[in-house]
């Protein structure tokens, strides 16, 4: 009879027969590229849960040794740590690599002209590329930027497959890399934090943190950028359009707003009941989420739209655009609007606020399409990807 501590044995030997050694290839740190650095954390735990070897490799940072923001000078000393100087680390972790896995398109150019073994490339959206041959996409390139995104899609077309986020990017991949021979696939994020429901108790905890919410008669909320896709404009607007007939707030979660877009808060005559909340922690923007009203996310172009399935997973109702890939992302949980509809989204809003058994039952569908966005099944597309790629090398 086979004692356990042999089965055991055997169990872990089989594993470690299975396990494939994957380089992550990560963001240079002084880009601050913070979602790009969490995909790369929440890869790199999912495989290694999995079994798998990883080792996760970034350019160095030699010349810009502090981690300066890569703004001026420093932008350009950046472009040297990440094409030139910095590379030993990213070289040393494909030689030993059975598969190397770049996590953010914006890093294709590491593809080699001959790859030894097989690179995949996540690719999270094309929008720079887009607007580098002129397409509109909110994503203007200079000079050097079109330089950049032409040796971006270049890169894309060495790898021997490109993940796809959404249907809308595989779309676009599809289109603009004509002639490619590798894997296209999609492969949706997944969640880059618990996020879930909490007890009452432990939001109102949290949420002492932002004392311009005490005693605030509720709120909605857009978690984002200042980009001009992401569209703050049309948030500010819907809520103005709203607010003499419901007595809630704005919170901005993110970026803290520009100083045109406050000045235009100003105008609509909104700006006491506007909150920002500058880049909140997880713990606080799950609390954010749990106590909204809703997330109003009107943005133009995105690739997937992480708010969208946060929120959900939070018991938070969405209203976002209409377009792709958010409903996509959404799936039936969300109120739909054109992305410049902003009396459209005042309306939406005021509808939740007035029906609450059609917020529940939204919030009720929201949470089933969360649940579609695990860790685990993100994990498990890509390595039957890279089993895939390693049999036909």
């Amino acid at each position: 009879m086979e004692s356990l501590r042999d089965r055991g044995s055997r169990l872990r030997a089989r594993l470690q027969d299975s396990a494939v050694n994957i380089a992550l290839i990560g963001n240079y740190a002084p880009d601050r590229q913070e979602s790009m650095l969490r995909y790369t954390g929440l890869l790199a735990s999912g495989l290694s849960e999995a079994g798998h070897r990883v080792t996760v490799a970034a350019p160095r940072q030699v010349l810009n040794r502090r981690g300066r923001p890569a703004v001026g000078l420093w932008k350009w000393l950046g472009y040297v740590d990440k094409y030139c100087a910095g590379l030993a680390d990213i070289a040393s972790a494909t030689r030993a690599a059975d598969v190397v896995h770049i996590c953010d398109h914006a890093n294709a150019t590491y593809v080699p002209r001959t790859p030894a073994r097989p690179y995949v490339v996540t690719c999270h959206d094309l929008l720079a590329v887009r607007g580098a041959l002129g397409e509109d996409t909110d994503c203007p390139a200079s000079l050097t930027g079109r330089v950049l995104q032409r040796r971006i899609l270049r890169g894309l077309g060495r790898a021997q497959a490109v993940a796809c986020v959404s249907d809308a990017t595989l779309a676009d991949a599809r289109r603009l890399l004509n002639g490619y021979s590798g894997r296209l696939v999609v492969a949706p994020n997944a969640l880059n934090h618990a996020y879930r429901r909490l007890p009452a108790e432990t939001v109102h905890e949290r949420l002492r943190a932002v004392a311009a919410l005490c005693g605030a008669d509720g709120y909605v909320l857009h978690v984002g950028s200042n980009l001009r896709r992401k569209n703050r404009e049309c948030a500010l607007r819907a809520f103005a359009n709203v607010a003499p007939a419901w007595r809630g707030k704005l919170v901005f979660a993110g970026q803290p707003l520009s100083e045109e877009l406050r000045s235009l808060a100003g105008e609509l005559d909104i700006s006491d009941r506007v909150v920002e909340v500058a880049k909140p922690d997880n713990d606080l923007l799950e609390a954010l989420y749990n106590s909204a009203l809703a997330l109003v996310f009107p943005s133009r172009f995105e690739g997937f739209g992480w708010p969208i399935v946060e929120a959900q997973a939070c018991g938070c109702p969405v209203i976002c655009s209409d377009r792709a890939p958010l409903p996509q992302v959404a799936g039936d949980a969300a109120i739909l609007r054109e992305a410049d509809d902003h009396a459209g989204f005042a309306a939406a809003i005021a509808r939740l606020a007035a029906r609450p058994a059609e917020r529940e039952a939204l919030i009720t569908r929201g949470l089933r399409n969360a649940a579609r966005y695990g860790r685990a099944a993100m994990t498990a597309r890509f390595v039957s990807l890279y089993d895939g790629l390693r049999v036909a090398a």
